[in-house]
């Protein structure tokens, strides 16, 4: 038999019902905040990542799932949005014909990592893209929009910390400072940060197994004047809008993003980031634009539905129409489609099984009216209404089913 691969899963209601409702939600503020929908394709060039999201990351080193096609081409199904936001943004020349677009995104990433609670190798990613606006009102209006989506959805007891990590100018100075006293650790830091040290030291910081030893220790990110001005703009903005610390400690994991980083948690300390995004400003020039100012945001929707945790729906009260014998069926068939044209819940169809299969099946359905018709109904063009729960019952005309039924739902 068949079985589910490790990190994959199936995902059945009342479940889905979660997912969908965030979707949903999501949709809503997007189009509050005049964000369009970009469907973006599972699988992109592998170097599209590679470049992008950085050759020193966990995404590209360890987790991506990558391929070469029957055309030798070297392929990758998505790990992440932003990219392929960036290529499409590029390839469709809104550069030249509309160069400031707010693009969002749903839809499944894959990342071969180790599974855990709220973290799979499938998985559904909400995103934002702002592209164009370099001002600090862009960065301040992301991170709001994100706000309104998980308070909205219903995600409980999240924080919100933001950081920056400068531009080319600031950068530079910081990332030797962090050399200088990482490397008087370099022995005591994991097998991956001791790469990391000489190609991307931000990135020790964002290791989960020697960042926390170095909180409150390592030298603190001295900002130029424009990165300083911009954050302080930045907060200004968000001042009693959101409630916010900002967190030196936080850097992010992919190497593109400069200025504004911020991060949504939720939960214990090992798994706690919901969403999180900053400004990417070298990013598309890195890939061959102009150079033009980005930012935007990913939310782990697993994340933000376990953060909010399941909340009992219930379903919606529909009729179940059983047929007692061959010659009933087609007109049986016919009252189920009338019934849902008419925006009314309905099951039925399983004309093959006796009236008893039949009122078993309406029970596993969790239906509350059965409309059962049999060859006295039939003659008399009328059709019995029985209450599940009472085990009451009454005969309706047919043609005054539909207004009878909207009655009692």
């Amino acid at each position: 038999m068949a079985k589910l691969v490790r990190g994959f899963r199936d995902i059945f209601e009342p479940q889905s019902k979660s997912f969908t409702e965030l979707e949903n939600c999501a949709r809503g503020v997007f189009s509050l905040y005049g964000f369009s929908e970009l469907r973006l394709p599972t699988v992109e060039q592998k170097e599209l990542f590679v470049k992008s999201t950085g050759e020193t990351t966990d995404i590209v080193q360890k987790e991506m799932y990558a391929f070469e096609d029957a055309g030798h081409r070297q392929l990758a199904i998505r790990p992440e949005g932003t990219p392929g936001v960036v290529r499409a943004y590029l390839e469709n020349n809104f550069v030249q014909q509309a160069p400031v677009q707010k693009f969002y995104y749903i839809g499944n990433m894959f990342r071969a990592e180790r599974p855990q609670a709220g973290r799979y190798r499938e998985f559904e990613q909400i995103g934002a893209e702002y592209i164009g606006n370099s001002a600090p009102a862009a960065d301040a209006e992301v991170i709001l929009m994100l706000k309104d989506i998980v308070a909205k959805f219903g995600a409980k007891n999240y924080r919100v910390k933001i950081n920056s990590l400068g531009c080319d100018k600031c950068r530079p100075l910081y990332r030797q400072a962090l050399i200088d006293f990482l490397s008087k650790e370099k022995d005591t830091l994991c097998e991956n940060c001791q790469v990391r040290l000489e190609k991307n030291p931000l990135r020790v910081l964002d290791c989960k197994i020697d960042g926390p030893r170095f909180v409150g220790r390592v030298p603190t990110m001295q900002l130029c004047p424009d990165c300083q001005a911009h954050f302080d703009e930045v907060q200004a903005l968000l001042k009693g809008k959101i409630d916010f610390e900002v967190d030196p400690m936080l850097v992010r994991g992919l190497d593109y993003y400069s200025r504004t980083v911020f991060e949504f948690q939720a939960g214990d300390a090992s798994q706690n980031a919901i969403a999180a995004g900053g400004r990417y400003d070298s990013l598309i020039k890195n890939m061959g634009g102009p150079a033009t100012p980005a930012i935007g945001w990913a939310m782990g929707a697993e994340r933000v539905i376990l953060s909010r945790g399941e909340i009992p729906v219930e379903k919606p009260k529909s009729i179940y129409v059983v047929s007692m014998e061959k010659s009933c069926n087609e007109t049986a068939f016919n009252l189920m489609q009338t019934l849902r044209q008419a925006g009314i819940r309905t099951e039925g169809g399983l004309f093959d099984k006796n009236i008893k299969g039949q009122m078993k099946q309406s029970d596993r359905c969790g239906a509350a009216y059965a409309l059962i018709l049999g060859g006295d109904e039939l003659a008399k063009q009328v059709v019995t209404l029985k209450n599940l729960t009472t085990g009451d019952q009454q005969q309706i005309a047919l043609s005054e089913i539909v207004n009878e039924v909207k009655k009692i739902l």
